[in-house]
């Protein structure tokens, strides 16, 4: 077994279960402790402990109820220093202390193999992962969110996954057209932004392989951003390529199904 869920992705939180028979994570964890609990137990899995918090950055949209989870569950955060120095306060204290980790250097939580590479965004030493089980070389999972372009690295560790949770966070006429300043739109659309529609659909065009069975669009604007124009965009490109996997849209307030990763 080795399984993920997006708990809840949007601008108001943001929080992705990953799973074996042994081990148990979460990587961020935007939300409120008591709504996280919550898409665990609609998993069924409400009697099965966390192992650890996986933070990525420090944007409350991805540490609001670390600190209450890890206090709660008594369990380690992990995160790298820089980005711990800066959110300290709002995570409050840690029952088993923060474990620190480094962007490009491999750590692993019982037989989760984790693989931290930076992320061009506008936060301290934001970070996306590559989560594989111990002793399975078969099955890979990419987490890409929070993201302004889709650098070389990224393309480059996203070879090979069997299942890809991707950032696909604004339309571009809807941004444009929309109600946000200048200012903040220019942030969006910026290289230490956020991943568009068509950003995504290019990106999986440069890593689509046989392998990829499962591909979930995550980190959608509510302001900027429809959930049925990005699946469809997605969708045109896959059927063009002749590719059949399975294609989810993760929700700010529905968990998805548990996949196989």
């Amino acid at each position: 077994m080795f399984q993920t869920s997006v708990l809840a992705s949007g601008s108001k939180g943001n929080s992705i279960l990953i799973k074996t028979l042994k081990t148990k994570i979460l990587l961020d964890a935007g939300l409120s402790g008591k709504k996280i609990f919550a898409a665990i137990e609609n998993l069924s899995l409400s009697g099965e402990k966390l192992d650890a918090v996986i933070v990525s950055h420090e944007h409350s949209d991805h540490i609001k109820g670390a600190g209450i989870i890890c206090r709660k569950l008594q369990i380690p955060l992990y995160i790298t220093e820089p980005t711990y120095n800066y959110c300290v306060k709002k995570i409050g204290k840690l029952p088993l202390g923060a474990i620190f980790f480094n962007p490009g250097e491999n750590f692993t939580i019982k037989d989760i193999e984790i693989q931290p590479f930076a992320s061009s965004h506008d936060a301290v030493d934001s970070c996306n992962f590559i989560f594989k089980k111990t002793g399975d070389s078969e099955r890979k999972l990419a987490i890409v969110t929070d993201v302004g372009f889709p650098s070389n690295l990224l393309i480059t560790r996203l070879m090979g996954s069997t299942t890809i949770i991707l950032e696909s966070n604004h339309d571009f006429k809807m941004l444009m057209n929309g109600p946000y300043p200048w200012e903040l739109k220019q942030r969006i659309r910026g290289r230490e932004g956020h991943l568009s529609n068509e950003d995504a659909v290019n990106i999986i065009r440069k890593v689509l392989h046989p392998g990829l069975k499962n591909l979930v669009l995550a980190h959608l604007s509510d302001e900027n951003n429809d959930p049925i124009l990005a699946k469809n965009l997605m969708a045109k490109f896959l059927q063009k390529a002749g590719h059949n996997l399975k294609l989810l849209v993760a929700s700010q307030d529905a968990n998805t199904e548990l996949l196989e990763i």
